[in-house]
């Protein structure tokens, strides 16, 4: 009888927990550079770059990543915080992509790079909620590297997008950059939206 109600107990708490984890952010160091997350495409909801001498980094208290298809543009945006001052910080990548009405046909990133310094797209910082700011990239290139559906339970629950991301741009009239970056996300119905 004991032996059972351990299971049983073992049981509830895996259905419970069952969702959840795929949601949380899992930080793995990288072995280089242990200040950044290791490049994976497991969904850890993860994502991090070096910002000049600094870090933007995934925060276990910001949706990490949103995406929005809009007007034949899509915006990929990554939240997080500079790791020197805590200041919260978006990344707003926004380029011309074929018609995506629903998270799933997200996959169609697949392998996807994208040339930042091109004319049709705009890459954007929102810092502290003080408005954004258009950057003026001279290079760059966000790579999705991989794009995969993930089904629990024989339900699809999330399209994970891997890759990663660099861009060197003018600040203030002085070169500035933001390298090394990588994200490994997932993305549900509740941060994809189409606006008609």
């Amino acid at each position: 009888m004991k032996k059972f109600c351990l299971i049983l107990f073992a049981g509830i708490l895996l259905a419970a927990c069952h969702k959840e984890p795929m949601d949380r952010t899992i930080f793995i160091p990288d072995e280089d550079d242990p200040e950044l997350p290791a490049y994976s495409e497991w969904g850890y909801n993860s994502f991090g770059a070096e910002y000049e001498r600094d870090y933007f980094l995934v925060s276990n208290k910001i949706v990490p990543c949103k995406i929005v298809y809009s007007s034949g543009q899509l915006q990929f945006a990554l939240s997080g915080k500079i790791s020197s001052n805590g200041k919260e910080m978006t990344l707003i990548f926004s380029f011309p992509f074929p018609e995506i009405t629903d998270f799933m046909d997200l996959v169609q990133l697949n392998n996807e790079k994208i040339n930042l310094s091109d004319s049709v797209c705009t890459v954007k910082i929102l810092q502290d909620g003080t408005g954004d700011t258009t950057l003026n990239v001279s290079d760059g290139e966000l790579h999705f590297k991989r794009a995969q559906l993930l089904s629990i339970d024989d339900k699809l629950n999330r399209v994970i997008l891997s890759g990663t991301f660099e861009l060197r741009f003018l600040q203030e009239n002085f070169p500035a950059n933001i390298s090394d970056g990588r994200f490994d996300v997932g993305i549900t119905k509740n941060y994809f939206h189409y606006n008609k």
